[in-house]
């Protein structure tokens, strides 16, 4: 699915430009800077800790070293996107290594799942920070680098949860919502400026966010394709190249999110058959990780 803004020129190969990623020490972060290296570009690979995770694989260095034998270059800088400061730094400092910015990628997420009651106001106010507050924070400070680039792109990591309200994710719902709006709305804003901004919106992605944390992810979510990070980070990379306001993967799940955004009678009857199906999913999902831990 594929919402089409007012196209600009194409974005003209990647080979020596820069490529801002939040998120990027795995996931789909992690793909789109390998994407970018293979190009020659020079990757900005941000993470808020720098230290290994027992559970998780990838740091921002291994993927800066990952990007630098693929062809590219690399700045690996620690950074946690809730600080307004540090999000200041750190354009600066990519300015001073690569002369400016050409792609904005803001793909750093956070999630609570689960009854909002459960949670404390400062964890649900730090999905808020990290989903919202931050690309918005991070789109303003990179956009002089961007006009300065004649040809610049903003790429919003959005999700089809900011397509229709998700159960047990009504915060993650909402700042993806908020995040679709305000890529549509300075999209119109910047209109002939030379930078464009774009949203993806993918469906459950087979990545830790999901995966590490299978048993509190609702049933619902697995009723719908699993994509890949790989699959996530090629639409990234399309949006930069080429501008269109917004594309959602996988179609079939983006086509019912609009049915049942419009149609919430309708919605609230397909629920529970999508929950039962997505049970028996996740359940198989579960048995695979076991098998392979």
């Amino acid at each position: 699915m594929v919402f089409q803004g007012r196209q600009q020129e194409p974005m003209a190969d990647l080979q020596g430009k820069t490529i801002f990623i939040t998120g990027s020490s795995r996931g789909i972060g992690r793909e789109i800077a390998l994407r970018c290296a293979r190009d020659g570009a020079n990757l900005v690979i941000t993470g808020k800790t720098a230290e290994p995770h027992p559970k998780l694989p990838g740091t921002i260095h291994s993927v800066a070293k990952e990007v630098e034998q693929a062809g590219g270059r690399a700045l690996a800088i620690q950074l946690d996107v809730r600080d307004a400061d540090a999000l200041h730094a750190a354009v600066e400092q990519t300015a001073q290594q690569f002369g400016g910015i050409d792609v904005l990628v803001n793909n750093a997420g956070a999630n609570r799942r689960g009854p909002i009651e459960g949670y404390n106001p400062a964890e649900l106010a730090a999905v808020v920070q990290t989903n919202l507050t931050a690309p918005i924070v991070l789109t303003r400070l990179a956009l002089p680098y961007l006009r300065k680039r004649g040809r610049g792109a903003v790429v919003n990591v959005a999700s089809i949860a900011g397509h229709i309200p998700v159960l047990h994710e009504a915060v993650y719902s909402a700042t993806k919502f908020g995040l679709r709006a305000f890529t549509y709305a300075l999209a119109e804003e910047l209109e002939g400026s030379g930078v464009t901004v774009s949203a993806v919106s993918p469906g459950p992605v087979d990545t830790g966010f999901i995966m590490d944390e299978i048993d509190e992810v609702p049933d619902l979510v697995f009723a719908q394709p699993m994509s890949s990070a790989e699959d996530v980070a090629k639409l990234v990379l399309d949006c930069a190249a080429d501008g269109v306001r917004e594309r959602v993967i996988p179609r079939v799940t983006g086509y019912l999110a609009t049915v049942g955004f419009l149609f919430p009678s309708l919605r609230k009857l397909m629920v529970p058959m999508m929950e039962r199906q997505g049970k028996r999913v996740k359940e198989e999902y579960r048995k695979r990780k076991e098998a392979s831990s």
